[in-house]
């Protein structure tokens, strides 16, 4: 009867939550993480500090805050949430709708199911959050350029109207290859593995589900969305800064040739020690949204 009942309950469909909610939680999350995001890319586009050392996390945060001071650690937060109400909101939101359908009447929590159901989504959100990408990914990397080169981009909204007024259209998708790869291996290795494994611990350790749970299974997703996401997400924020302005295979290729593989996860500690946090945040908050949602109606 047990049996029954727990098979009855792993069919069930799972409720229906407004679009946006994704939107909302990566925002909120975002908004407590940007200086570690802030540090990490400016680690992959950084070669070299001014003393001649390669960049660390916590020296180039050093280097940050004594050259700009502490309020620099939120540059381009505008762009940060421009990026979190495109990207995140297409990727999360359409990944429960993916998911929904591509699992009706079939077990929820098929890994293979949530895998396709998170790269679908990751793609368009990547091609959906790409234009906030690049005003993003040079907002935080502008100090770093001379001072002819720099963009000085006000806001994110007035760094959108300028790409496209000063690079037209085409200026928009600048990246989108890698940004796209990336999203689809991030959504797919965040969200799926943060579903998996909270079911998993669901199953075999009958924890409940709160936000205990939360934290553990999207410590353990950040860990695995950090790592398979690393390599084209130095390369993304590369082509994107313009710092190598070439082909995606050709900045791989002078990447690997000049630092070998280790250069593919440069940021990586800075990237999970964000990521990690952000997605327990993301997922904390989304979750809490949805209790809310539900208990409203």
């Amino acid at each position: 009867m047990a049996q029954r009942a727990s098979a009855c309950a792993s069919t069930m469909p799972e409720p229906q939550y407004p679009f946006w909610l994704g939107g909302l939680a990566a925002s909120a999350a975002a908004s407590f993480t940007h200086p570690l995001d802030l540090t990490k890319v400016r680690m992959q586009i950084m070669p070299l500090l001014p003393s001649g050392r390669r960049p660390t996390m916590f020296s180039t945060i050093r280097w940050t805050v004594r050259k700009f001071g502490w309020a620099s650690t939120y540059t381009g937060i505008s762009a940060c949430l421009m990026r979190q109400m495109t990207y995140s909101l297409i990727r999360i939101g359409s990944y429960e709708t993916i998911k929904r359908r591509i699992t009706q009447g079939q077990d929820p929590k098929n890994p293979t199911r949530l895998i396709l159901s998170a790269a679908v989504a990751g793609a368009l959100g990547g091609i959906a959050g790409n234009p906030a990408d690049i005003v993003l990914v040079r907002m935080t990397t502008d100090s770093l350029r001379k001072p002819e080169n720099q963009y000085r981009y006000r806001h994110g909204f007035d760094g959108l109207m300028r790409l496209v007024r000063e690079e037209r259209i085409i200026g928009l998708t600048r990246g989108l290859g890698p940004n796209t790869i990336r999203a689809i291996l991030m959504n797919s290795s965040q969200l799926a593995s943060y579903d998996y494994i909270k079911a998993l611990i669901i199953r075999r350790h009958g924890l409940k589900d709160g936000i205990g749970l939360h934290i553990i299974s999207s410590t353990f997703a950040g860990a695995v969305a950090t790592t398979v996401s690393s390599p084209v997400d130095v390369i993304r924020s590369r082509i994107m800064s313009k710092s190598d302005p070439r082909p995606f295979l050709e900045v791989l290729r002078k990447m690997l040739r000049q630092d070998g593989v280790r250069s593919l996860f440069k940021g990586w500690t800075p990237a999970f020690v964000r990521l990690a946090p952000n997605t327990v945040l993301m997922f904390v908050f989304l979750e809490q949204l949805k209790r809310m949602w539900t208990v409203r109606i």
